[in-house]
């Protein structure tokens, strides 16, 4: 059988139309040339709803679940007037799948991430981010919830993750195997952003300082910190340049980040990866075309926003067992790290 998405690419059209037009969703405004053409290939793809192959039976009563959706991650909106790629790709993932569940966007409750007062009328609410406890505590009045990138209580609530620690080890461990030994740290400074902007711990710094110490090779004078931008990156590791004492690589914290350094280092004449090596985080779209391609650890981040749609909705369905689901990374390789030089 035909998928939305098979649909969305033969009409040219997004995966989220498709599924608004099939499931007659009244909000949704379209041409009516672009509506039937949809119609059309699906009926000639042979495309039923999920409420077709269900019969008349469904999960949900006719009313629409009332689901918030609080996205509270980045300062990198509030500086360069962009979002940060990394959870653009988490709620992509969101959207997504609530559209392939029939839940529209328009039935979404959004709040800022400076909104404490959550409204405890939610039937879920999905949490994209670190927060504190003093909201944790306004949290736990919502029956369902699930945080994304961020566990503050396994015991009570799902949650998607990565595996910081376990990715952060595969980054060093793959430059400590290309024979680099002074390995510097450029990232950016983690905070919580529905509590007066505190900075929390980042397991990605903790974890690189924790290795390196039992390597003795640790230097405090080879660790940058900032934001989590591109021109941070920039700005940082053009500041690093000029104090001299360059280390042999650099893990970066951002893949944003080591795109900006890779600018500053190429404007000073130092090559990468011959002068100095790259290895980022989060494998964003725009890391295989940098001037010298990025070597990074992919995240399964549109993945990790459809995974908490799913755990939301069969919580919301009666399982009472909180779930924790720690969604794996990869180690990508391409020239940076100089292993493919």
């Amino acid at each position: 059988m035909a998928t939305i998405k098979e649909i969305a690419a033969k009409a040219n059209v997004a995966s989220s139309t498709v599924s608004r037009v099939l499931n007659n969703d009244p909000s949704l405004s379209v041409a009516d040339e672009t509506r039937a053409r949809i119609l059309d290939i699906a009926k000639e793809l042979g495309y039923t709803t999920l409420k077709e192959r269900k019969g008349t039976q469904s999960s949900f009563p006719e009313k629409q679940p009332r689901i918030g959706i609080s996205f509270v991650h980045t300062l990198e909106e509030k500086i360069d007037g962009v979002e940060d790629p990394y959870f653009t790709a988490i709620r992509k993932g969101v959207e997504n799948e609530c559209a392939n569940q029939g839940i529209y966007a328009n039935k979404m409750i959004r709040m800022s991430d400076d909104d404490k007062a959550f409204d405890h009328e939610l039937d879920g609410l999905i949490v994209v981010g670190g927060t504190s406890m003093e909201v944790l505590e306004s949290i736990r009045k919502i029956k369902n919830v699930v945080f994304i990138n961020h566990c503050p209580d396994e015991e009570n609530f799902d949650c998607v993750v990565i595996d910081f620690e376990k990715a952060t080890e595969n980054a060093l461990t793959h430059l400590f195997n290309q024979g680099y030994k002074k390995i510097g740290y450029l990232g950016g400074t983690e905070r919580d952003y529905l509590s007066d902007h505190k900075v929390v711990v980042n397991k990605r710094f903790s974890t690189y300082k924790k290795i390196l110490e039992s390597k003795g090779t640790f230097c405090e004078e080879y660790v940058v910190i900032g934001e989590y931008t591109m021109t941070q990156g920039y700005d940082l590791m053009k500041e690093f340049i000029k104090k001299g004492n360059l280390p042999e690589a650099f893990f970066v914290a951002s893949d944003s980040m080591a795109i900006g350094a890779m600018h500053a280092l190429q404007e000073a004449n130092i090559k990468v990866p011959e002068d100095l090596a790259i290895v980022g985080f989060n494998d964003i779209q725009m890391a295989r075309f940098a001037s010298t391609p990025l070597t990074t650890v992919k995240v399964y981040t549109e993945q990790m926003g459809r995974v908490g749609v799913q755990l939301l909705l069969d919580k919301m369905n009666g399982r009472e067992i909180p779930l924790k689901v720690t969604v794996p990374t990869k180690l990508t390789v391409r020239q940076s790290c100089g292993a493919n030089r």
